[in-house]
């Protein structure tokens, strides 16, 4: 398992040659309106806090495909300047112009990203969720805020090993970050796209497969969320899947021996076991986190987006969101999992029992406490996920800061002590956990 901590990024990022921006196929684009709705995402107004509507005459049209051409001059000012000029220079590290992003725009970032896309498919075992029908194969399939589309590489490769070889991807972004899927034979395809405007640069009925992967900090509560879904059920063809794939960004720990959740498939629970995991299920104990930096981080982070009015945690909303669309989607399942930061105290503890029933409490045969139980593939996800929680603490950090007061000195004094805490006195071993989640449902 050296390959998890030998993880490299390996896709290169974009520049600013990437292919042109597309506009929306209607001129009557909507943009996140922060301030306009009221906190049950109710539109109280029209206007726009980061840029101009756009102008209610289309631009030229795109023969080939329909759509509003980017070469518009209709765009305003705004428009241009985020999809052309995108990056701003803050605390060292490079983020997205003018726009509610919390993370940075960055290679470290992308690595982060790309590791917890890994981590996320390892544990689930699959690319997707949902399993596609050989009776009706998947065609096309759409990444939204794809980033270095490395979720869709994975993807392509996923379908490949079931027979799926002829499916098209394609990436849509406010940037392109991705390379060249098709260096890698993959039929791929670009699109820059701001996704604050809706309706998304496609026709309805177009993909057989839409993905909205780690879009809680891009995408705010309330209306935005509900047009982003509404819309990218509209590009849905008719039994087509959305799959919604997210994690949690504040942290809770897993109680002892926590039970079976009842009614999930054998061999999501064998994936469960074999990756030293645990699925989540409404029977699932959680309690507060025990780690006293990870107390810290977490209100920090639940102030911090509140603040935005995104959700630290995604994975409590997501099942109640689509299951609410009745007049559009149906059958919806959802797979969650809790991965833990470290082998836990009590997994310790039971191994010992065990250890020590066989070897009649013998001092030189009980194991040190150091010992592990767990596998190499287990530890190294494990591992994996504490990596990327640190690091999404880090990419964090100008926020933080801001909203706990800290310093530079102090935030330092404090950034050593957790990474001392976290990596050298194994302080998650109490059940703290990272919790992914994916879900899948059909359109009707």
């Amino acid at each position: 398992m050296a390959d998890w901590l030998m993880y490299r990024y390996a896709y290169s990022a974009g520049n600013g040659n990437g292919p042109a921006p597309l506009r929306p196929k209607t001129a009557d684009t909507k943009q996140w309106d922060l301030p306009s709705t009221d906190a049950l995402g109710r539109t109280v107004s029209g206007t726009s806090s980061i840029g101009s509507p756009a102008p209610s005459t289309p631009g030229p049209m795109d023969v080939t495909r329909g759509s509003v051409s980017s070469v518009s001059t209709q765009s305003t000012k705004e428009d241009s300047t985020i999809l052309t000029n995108p990056y701003t220079l803050r605390h060292g590290r490079r983020y997205l112009r003018e726009l509610n992003y919390p993370l940075p725009c960055d290679l470290p970032e992308l690595h982060r990203q790309n590791l917890h896309t890994l981590l996320a498919t390892s544990v689930f075992g699959r690319a997707l969720g949902s399993t596609p029908s050989p009776k009706r194969p998947p065609g096309k399939v759409l990444e939204i805020a794809c980033g270095s589309a490395y979720w869709s590489s994975l993807c392509h490769d996923h379908l490949s090993r079931q027979g799926y070889n002829d499916v098209s991807f394609t990436g849509l972004d406010i940037v392109p970050l991705a390379g060249d899927l098709r260096r890698q034979g993959i039929d791929w395809k670009f699109v820059q796209h701001d996704l604050r405007k809706v309706p998304l640069p496609f026709d309805d009925g177009e993909f057989d497969i839409v993905v909205m992967k780690d879009l809680s900090l891009v995408v705010p509560l309330g209306g935005p969320s509900q047009r982003i879904l509404d819309d990218a059920a509209r590009i849905l063809k008719s039994g087509g899947t959305l799959e919604i794939w997210e994690t949690d960004h504040v942290i809770r720990s897993i109680m002892p021996h926590p039970p079976p959740p009842p009614g999930k498939h054998p061999e999501q629970y064998a994936c469960a076991v074999a990756t030293g995991t645990f699925l989540i299920s409404p029977i699932t104990p959680f309690g507060e986190v025990q780690n006293k930096f990870l107390q810290d981080s977490n209100a920090w982070i639940q102030e911090a987006l509140d603040a935005r009015r995104l959700t630290p945690t995604p994975c409590a909303r997501i099942s109640q969101m689509l299951v609410q669309e009745v007049e559009t989607l149906c059958n919806v399942e959802n797979r969650r999992v809790a991965i833990p930061l470290g082998e836990l105290r009590w997994e310790r503890e039971a191994a010992a029992e065990r250890d020590l029933s066989k070897r009649r409490a013998s001092k030189k045969g009980s194991p040190a406490f150091g010992s592990s139980t767990l596998t190499e593939e287990q530890a190294a996800l494990r591992y994996t996920a504490l990596l990327v929680v640190i690091q999404m603490i880090e990419s964090l950090e100008p926020l933080l800061k801001e909203v706990s007061g800290k310093n530079q000195e102090e935030w330092q004094r404090w950034w050593g002590w957790m990474m001392a805490s976290l990596l050298e006195q194994k302080g998650a071993s109490s059940g703290e956990c990272l919790e992914i989640g994916v879900w899948w449902c059909k359109k009707m």
